[in-house]
């Protein structure tokens, strides 16, 4: 029984297969990283120079330790609109070290890392068991004081104001009595100059002057005595767009014709206008057979319109209108006043503007840099772009490239013909003509499209501080419907309503600038043929003179290569304007004092240690001695940092011998079983 059980045994074994494992090991080394931080911070009081010094030197003590490999990461400076990604930089560095190998990191920063987790145990990836050490390249007793933007809109309305708070910090921390002088500038004009606390937060209300790009400038006074680590963060900048709350626009309908509903159309269609329209069909005196319940419920508001609302209106539209009792000549020299101080008006005009019953035999006549001859021109033609009218944003880009090019567009059939030169005479109230000296040619007019026989079509005109526009033609409306293929009407008559209410990007005379990849491009449009000549001052205060390219007729480019971080000031005839390179407010440079408090839960949290190697205030650093550390054993003391010993080793080869050869197996299995069969046989 027992030799059975014994044969029972040999097979299972056999089943099992059981070998010995005999390898070939090679002994790998261990690695140490090294992160170099050269952000833009570090480039402050020769902290960069002392980071490399002591980059070569942990080099050299790292690579005299036994079986160990160094690698060197650089966290390369930006713009610093992200602040410094030291975390990201250590993880980078990690990305191609088996954790099995990896013994230690040590981080030459100064300390400010804004990336860093809220959990410090988060910062290194799962699996990587080693210390991670901290090498302070600031000094312990850095000056700088600062000012930040806490919270601010990057819209404002025009009229109203806008909320800016900012808060002034230094270190060494100030005493509570004192106070800094802060200057505050607007659009590169000073605004207010204020005393704050550091460290308490201050808020501000900016007015919101006009439309487009609103730049302020915060700049705070220096620390006295010993100078900061930098002056840069003593000034902050911050863009904000001035944009209009609501278009409040009045039109105003006389004759119908179909271009009255394209006016409404296009204006009620635009969520940002308010329009106010009212159709004139008969004087509030005639007395006709019209039906009650077919006039209007209520009379027209005159009064509350033309006088006490007025200026509330940011456009004014007189399409086909004509004089009419309801709208005295007072009321309409208001409308004139209205203008010189800043409002818009457009007169779409038809065939009753060359009548005796015209506009222009109404203080309105002010306005206008024409005069109508009498006549209508009545013949097919194509509504043409003149030559400035190619330069003006409000018409260049239509669709017609050249002055001598055929418009891509379909035929109107009527224009109303004028004049150069504005009213020769006026009525007054009463009817009687009078002498008016306002009729002179030369005011200023543009004109930008031109119909038959060269007439005018499309005027505009400054005047005062308000802006005019006349459309001598009613048929815009074909477009609209598409005969002969349409026309771009809903650009045209869009850009022409924004123009009247001042939009900067439709000015004429344009300075503009961006950024274009790493270079700033600076952008000019004038309805000159040449460009005045460039004027850019750089943060530092240094005058730089860019050469105009032309790009094609009035427009013009010119490029700064690779521009610093800073505000730049550009200049170009009388146009100026502002520009900040990089981000305005960047937290790479908010605080720049070196510390111990962000990284040191790092070092903690995985064995590590912080330690202050400036020696001085030139390049010289004092570099801790290093060593190699058991597993779990301190890795930090007076004077040394270390390194754990990891002894991972590479598999060269394995060879496997089976203890049970197959025909020796067999022949022990028939050995035992014949020696039990005759055991029992007996």
């Amino acid at each position: 029984m027992a030799l059975r059980v014994l044969a029972a045994l040999v097979i299972a074994a056999m089943l099992m297969d059981p070998q010995l494992r005999r390898q070939e090991t090679q002994p790998l080394a261990d690695v140490a990283v090294i992160v170099a931080d050269h952000s833009a911070s570090q480039m402050m009081d020769e902290r960069l120079a002392r980071t490399r010094n002591a980059t070569r030197q942990l080099r050299a003590k790292l690579s005299g330790l036994p079986n160990t490999e160094v690698r060197v990461h650089v966290l390369p400076a930006d713009g610093g609109e992200d602040g410094t990604r030291l975390i990201k930089a250590f993880r980078q560095a990690l990305a191609d070290v088996p954790p099995e190998r990896f013994a230690g990191a040590f981080l030459l920063t100064d300390g400010r890392a804004h990336d860093m987790p809220a959990r410090a145990e988060q910062a290194l990836p799962a699996g990587y068991a080693a210390p991670a050490h901290v090498l302070l390249t600031g000094r312990r007793d850095e000056r700088d004081r600062w000012v930040r933007i806490v919270r601010a809109g990057r819209y404002g309305i025009i009229g109203q104001t806008l909320e800016f708070h900012f808060r002034v910090a230094q270190s060494p921390k100030a005493r509570a009595s004192e106070r800094v002088r802060v200057r505050v500038r607007l659009d590169g004009k000073p605004w207010r100059e204020l005393r704050v606390r550091p460290g308490t937060l201050y808020k501000l209300r900016l007015p919101v002057a006009h439309a487009g790009q609103n730049v302020v400038e915060l700049n705070v006074e220096p620390m006295r005595g010993a100078p900061e680590l930098t002056l840069r963060n003593n000034r902050v900048v911050h863009v904000f767009k001035g944009v209009r709350d609501r278009l409040r626009v009045l039109l105003i309908s006389g004759k119908p014709h179909p271009g009255e509903r394209v006016w409404r159309s296009l204006l009620k269609s635009d969520p940002m206008v308010d329009l106010v329209h009212f159709t004139i069909l008969r004087p509030p005196r005639k007395q006709d057979g019209t039906p009650i319940r077919e006039l209007a419920l209520i009379a027209f508001p005159t009064y509350e319109l033309f006088v006490e609302k007025l200026h509330r209106f940011d456009l004014i539209i007189f399409d086909r209108y004509v004089r009419r009792s309801i709208l005295t000549l007072d009321y309409l020299q208001n409308v004139v006043d209205y203008v010189r101080d800043g409002g818009a008006v457009l007169m779409s005009s038809g065939p009753e503007f060359a009548e005796e019953d015209s506009l222009y035999y109404t203080p309105l006549a002010e306005l206008l840099p024409f005069s109508p001859t009498g006549r209508i021109i009545e013949a097919p033609f194509r509504p043409r772009v003149t030559e400035k009218g190619l330069r003006h944003p409000l018409s260049a880009g239509l669709g017609q490239g050249k002055v001598d090019e055929t418009p891509p567009w379909g035929r109107w059939y009527r224009v109303v013909e004028t004049r150069p030169g504005g009213a020769e005479w006026l009525r007054d109230e009463t009817g009687t003509a009078g002498a008016s000296g306002v009729g002179k040619a030369g005011r200023g007019e543009q004109v930008l499209m031109r119909g038959p026989e060269n007439a005018p079509l499309l005027v505009l005109r400054r005047f005062g501080k308000g802006r005019v526009a006349a459309l001598l033609s009613d048929q815009v409306w074909l477009w609209a419907r598409k005969h002969d293929g349409g026309g771009p009407h809903l650009e045209l008559m869009r850009r022409l309503a924004h123009w009247l209410m001042k939009e900067p990007d439709l000015e004429e005379e344009q300075l503009s600038a961006t950024m274009k990849g790493l270079d700033l491009l600076i952008t000019r449009r004038t309805l000159g043929e040449t460009a005045p000549a460039l004027v850019v001052t750089t943060p530092e205060g240094k005058e730089l003179r860019p050469a105009w390219r032309k790009v094609r007729p009035g427009v013009f480019n010119a490029a700064l290569r690779r521009p610093a971080p800073g505000l730049y000031r550009l200049k170009s005839g009388a146009l100026t304007r502002m520009f900040p390179v990089g981000a305005a407010d960047v937290p790479e440079f908010r605080d720049v004092v070196a510390t111990e408090d962000i990284l040191k839960p790092l070092a903690e949290a995985s064995g590590g240690a912080v330690r202050w190697i400036s020696a001085g205030r030139g390049e010289g650093v004092s570099v801790p001695s290093v060593a190699k550390v058991a597993m779990h054993s301190s890795a930090a003391g007076n004077g040394w940092l270390g390194i754990v010993r990891k002894d991972a080793a590479k598999v060269l080869s394995v060879r496997h011998y089976p203890l049970f050869a197959g025909l020796l197996a067999l022949a022990g299995i028939l050995l035992l079983l014949g020696l039990a069969w005759r055991l029992e046989s007996r």
